[in-house]
C-alpha cells in the first residue's frame, strides 16, 4: 500500500510557523515596552508576591493586582528595566497589550 505524505506537508509547515510568530510577537512586545513613556501603566506578569515586590523595589505603584498580574506605573523613565532588575518575570505595555490601566471602568449614567 502506498500513502502519500503531501498532504501533511503544508500542515507541517504551518505547525512549525506558528510558534515562531508566537515567539517573534513576545520578542517584539518585550523590546517595545522598554520603550514606553514614564507614567504608563505596565503589567507585571508573574505570581502575585513576587511580582509586587518587584514593583516596591523598583519605586513603582501598584494599581491593580490579581493572581498573575499586576499593573503598576512609575514617573522613571527607566522603570521598565528597575522592574526587570528587581526580579519581574516578564514586563509588558498594560495599555497596548489589552486596555489595562488599573483604574476602574467609567460606567454610563442612566
Amino acid at each position: 500500500m502506498i500513502t502519500s505524505r503531501t498532504g501533511l506537508r503544508p500542515l507541517g509547515r504551518i505547525a512549525l510557523a506558528i510558534p515562531l510568530v508566537v515567539a517573534g510577537w513576545l520578542v517584539l512586545v518585550v523590546a517595545l515596552t522598554f520603550g514606553t513613556s514614564p507614567g504608563r501603566s505596565l503589567a507585571v506578569i508573574g505570581p502575585q508576591a513576587q511580582a509586587i515586590a518587584a514593583v516596591a523595589r523598583a519605586n513603582g505603584r501598584v494599581l491593580a493586582s490579581s493572581a498573575y498580574v499586576t499593573i503598576a506605573s512609575s514617573d522613571a523613565a527607566d522603570f521598565v528595566s528597575r522592574l526587570y532588575n528587581a526580579g519581574a518575570l516578564l514586563v509588558l505595555d498594560a495599555e497596548q497589550a489589552g486596555g489595562c490601566n488599573g483604574l476602574a471602568p467609567r460606567r454610563e449614567r442612566s
